[in-house]
C-alpha cells in the first residue's frame, strides 16, 4: 500500500512540475488587473465597424477600454492585424493571409465597408499607449518562430502596455527564451479543440506544455468550468483571463473570478467614454 501512496505522490509531483506557471508576478499585473478588453476591438457590424479594424480599435481608446487583437504573418513577412486562417469571410475571397503580400492584402475591404486590413504597427501608432494590448498571435508549427521576431521587431520601439498570448505553445516559448520581460499567455479551450492530432489537442487542455513555455497567465474559455490545471496554475499565482463574454450581466461576475475579462458585443456600463 505505501508503495502505491509513493508512487502517486511522485506522480502528483511530476504533474505539477509539468504544468506550473512561471515563478514571478507577471509583467503589467497592475496595468492588466480587473481590466476589461475588447474582443478584436470595439467592433460593430452593423454600425459599419469590423473586428480587428482600426475605426474599432479607435472605439475601445475612446472608451478606455483594452483591446484583444489577432496578428498573422503576410507572405512577405509584415504583421497584420486579421484573426481568421482564411480570407472568405471577412475579406469574399478564398485563401490564406500568409499566402498573400500585405500589398495584396491591403486591396481587400473588410466586411463590405471601405476598412483595409490593418498592420499591427499601424494599430501601435493610433492606440500610442493609451490602453492596454492582448495581442494574439495566429501560427502554424512552420511560422511561429517568424511571426515572433517579425512582430518582436515593430513592437520593439513601442512603449505602451501589451501581453502576448496565443494557442500554440511554441509561440510562447520563443517569448520565454527571447524576450522574457513580455508577460506571456496560453489560451486554451476544451481538452480536445479542433482538428489538431488528439495527443496535441490534450498537451493543450491539460496544459502539459507549460514544462517549455512556463506561462504567466492562462486564457480560458468562460464557459467551461476551469480545469483541474487551470486551478493549479492559479494557486500558483498565475493569472486568469477569460474570453468571450457576450453578456453585460455577466462581466461582474467574472471580475470577482478572473483578472482580465475579454468581451464583445456591447459596451460595459462604466465605459470611460472620452471624445
Amino acid at each position: 500500500m505505501n508503495g502505491w501512496v509513493l508512487a502517486g505522490a511522485a506522480a502528483a509531483a511530476l504533474w505539477g512540475w509539468l504544468v506550473r506557471p512561471a515563478r514571478r508576478e507577471a509583467p503589467g499585473a497592475d496595468t492588466f488587473s480587473k481590466r476589461l478588453l475588447a474582443h478584436r476591438g470595439l467592433h460593430d457590424a452593423k454600425a459599419g465597424v469590423p473586428e480587428n479594424s482600426l475605426p474599432a480599435f479607435a472605439g475601445a481608446v475612446r472608451c478606455r477600454v483594452g483591446i484583444e487583437v489577432d496578428v498573422r504573418l503576410t507572405a512577405d513577412g509584415r504583421v497584420i492585424c486579421f484573426h481568421d486562417g482564411d480570407l472568405r469571410r471577412m475579406c469574399g475571397v478564398p485563401g490564406r493571409p500568409e499566402e498573400r503580400t500585405l500589398a495584396e492584402l491591403k486591396a481587400l475591404r473588410l466586411a463590405g465597408t471601405d476598412c483595409p486590413i490593418p498592420t499591427l504597427a499601424e494599430l501601435l501608432r493610433h492606440v500610442d499607449g493609451q490602453v492596454p494590448l492582448l495581442i494574439e498571435y495566429k501560427a502554424g508549427g512552420k511560422n511561429a518562430a517568424a511571426l515572433c521576431r517579425a512582430a518582436d521587431a515593430v513592437l520593439a520601439g513601442y512603449t505602451g502596455p501589451y501581453r502576448v498570448e496565443s494557442f500554440y505553445p511554441s509561440v510562447l516559448f520563443w517569448y520565454r527564451r527571447h524576450r522574457p520581460e513580455v508577460a506571456r499567455g496560453q489560451l486554451i479551450g476544451s481538452v480536445c479543440r479542433g482538428a489538431r492530432p488528439l495527443a496535441v489537442q490534450l498537451l493543450l487542455g491539460l496544459l502539459l506544455t507549460n514544462v517549455l513555455t512556463r506561462p504567466d497567465f492562462i486564457a480560458a474559455d468562460h464557459r467551461r468550468f476551469p480545469t483541474l490545471g487551470v486551478r493549479f496554475c492559479r494557486g500558483m499565482g498565475a493569472e486568469l483571463a477569460v474570453w468571450t463574454v457576450t453578456e453585460p450581466q455577466e462581466l461582474c461576475r467574472l471580475l470577482t473570478k478572473a483578472d482580465t475579462v475579454i468581451f464583445e458585443g456591447f459596451l460595459p456600463p462604466d465605459s470611460d467614454i472620452r471624445e
